[in-house]
């Protein structure tokens, strides 16, 4: 974009934003701003479709803007802001091989743009004059007005009929500024400011040289470097070394191995739920045994971190560190049973379905480092294929609309599963259609959860919880009739139309 285009598209995108988000909630305006946004890029020709991670990236960033509308849930929005800033930075740098290059990129962007659309401000001509000069001129009238305050309170003190004018002139000077402020907004007023500083971050290019070099300079392979230095001693360094890490990795493949046979054995296909409440075998066991494995790879890729690659003896300590992989590809599997055990007896959750998503993760990043070892992969190829792998996750499960997935789900499983009432009612407002259940039905479920759960009371009551779904009917009926159309969000709309369609116009 041509420099003499920029000032003007960062205003117009910025009046933009006022008109579609000035009082509003975040609904349908930020789909509309979106679109507009990216069909301006695609006809200015900056998005460059031959582009990997260009391409990848906006088609994430459309996806989960759509999402944001079908969904209306705090974690879309969440990544879709997460897609659209790694969209900016690759839009600054559109050789970008890694997307963590792309963050880095674009939060430098986000403090600097700022600073170029003042500079931008400051060269604008007012009459032919620079802007900036002409607010840095009236820096001369600092001084006298400084002293012509100083008069006015010494005159002030010393003569009361003075001191009435002036405060007759002060107040009337204050209702005048009052009433400019009433006409002119401050809502209105800083919705723009904000909406400058998003158009100045989203339209504005910001290179940075360095990270740029270490992106484009780095290597997804490991070279040796061979220096020849004459030594007057033998080298055994690095022979201790492959000593230690042999057995280091023989002591724990055989802890390990024994630690697996426990949990395929117990865990896997003879687990007996006798009505616990499951809360340490699954959270503090699946906790530690993540943390066990990303200790797991740190150790590996400590060993692999340089010469042993290369090492023409390292065949054994690849051999172990190849089992010690699987058998962490074992243990991710134990902590995903101890997960799907919980969820069949305690229904679905948050941070149960979290667990799911980051295990699928954890073995993926374990065959990454498998090929890091096997092809001599260097660090900058697992950051950047993990994190691309961490990204179309994160895009793929903020298509799913989870609160309403969850309330059907744990609800078609109340006859031998836990239904957590105080943690269903707190979910949001879309999933009230199916969380509105008659009085009847919902005694129907206490009778059964009472059968097979024996601290079943200690939830809320049946009475609770209509009485709480109730008021929170009253409430979305009244938000959501309240609403603007810029608000408009599909899941609610729904919602509504199930819960009130008699009364919808």
């Amino acid at each position: 974009m041509s420099k003499k285009m920029l000032l003007p598209s960062v205003l117009l995108s910025a009046f933009l934003l006022t008109s579609l988000f000035y009082k509003q909630g975040i609904g349908l305006n930020l789909l509309i701003f979106e679109i507009l946004f990216i069909s301006w890029l695609f006809f200015t020709r900056q998005i460059n479709f031959l582009n990997k991670n260009l391409t990848v990236t906006a088609i994430a960033t459309c996806i989960t803007a759509i999402a944001t509308v079908v969904n209306y849930s705090t974690y879309t929005y969440w990544v879709h802001f997460i897609c659209l800033v790694i969209f900016v930075g690759v839009l600054n740098f559109a050789n970008a091989r890694s997307l963590l290059t792309a963050l880095g990129i674009s939060f430098r962007s986000l403090f600097k743009a700022p600073q170029v659309l003042i500079s931008q401000l400051a060269a604008s001509k007012i009459n032919g004059r620079k802007t900036g000069r002409l607010v840095w001129q009236s820096r001369i009238f600092i001084a006298p007005i400084s002293i012509i305050v100083v008069f006015i309170v010494i005159y002030s003190l010393a003569n009361p009929v003075f001191a009435d004018m002036v405060f007759t002139i002060f107040r009337k000077t204050w209702s005048a500024l009052d009433y400019i402020f009433s006409v002119f907004d401050l809502a209105l007023i800083l919705t723009f400011i904000v909406g400058l500083l998003i158009s100045a971050y989203l339209f504005i290019r910001i290179r940075y040289i360095p990270l740029e070099k270490a992106d484009l300079t780095a290597s997804d392979y490991l070279h040796r470097i061979k220096v020849r230095v004459r030594r007057h001693f033998r080298l055994t360094a690095l022979k201790n070394e492959l000593k230690a890490a042999i057995f280091l990795l023989t002591i724990l493949n055989l802890m390990l191995l024994v630690l697996n046979g426990m949990d395929i054995y117990w865990v896997w296909f003879n687990f007996e739920w006798k009505g616990e409440t499951l809360k340490e075998f699954v959270h503090e066991g699946t906790y530690l045994l993540i943390t066990s494995i990303l200790i797991s790879m740190a150790v590996i890729l400590y060993f692999f971190r340089g010469k042993l690659n290369f090492y023409r003896n390292n065949q054994t300590l690849k051999v172990l560190s190849y089992i010690w992989l699987f058998q962490n590809g074992i243990l991710a599997l134990s902590a995903g049973m101890r997960n799907f055990w919980y969820i069949e007896y305690y229904n679905l959750a948050y941070k149960r379905i979290g667990v799911v998503v980051f295990l699928l993760l954890t073995l993926f990043g374990l065959y990454t480092i498998f090929k890091k070892i096997r092809y001599k992969k260097s660090p900058f190829y697992l950051f950047r294929t993990n994190a691309l792998a961490i990204f179309i996750a994160l895009v793929i499960t903020s298509v799913v609309n989870w609160d309403p997935f969850i309330v059907k789900y744990n609800f078609a499983h109340a006859d031998q599963s836990y239904l957590h009432l105080e943690y269903l009612v707190e979910l949001s407002d879309k999933t009230l259609p199916y969380l509105d259940r008659s009085a009847s039905e919902m005694m129907l479920l206490s009778e059964l959860q009472k059968k097979k759960f024996r601290f079943y009371d200690r939830d809320m009551t049946n009475e609770e919880y209509l009485l709480r779904i109730a008021h929170r009917k009253r409430q979305f009926k009244d938000k959501w009739e309240s609403k603007n159309l810029l608000s408009w969000n599909l899941a609610e709309y729904r919602a509504y139309r199930k819960l009130f369609k008699n009364t919808f116009p």
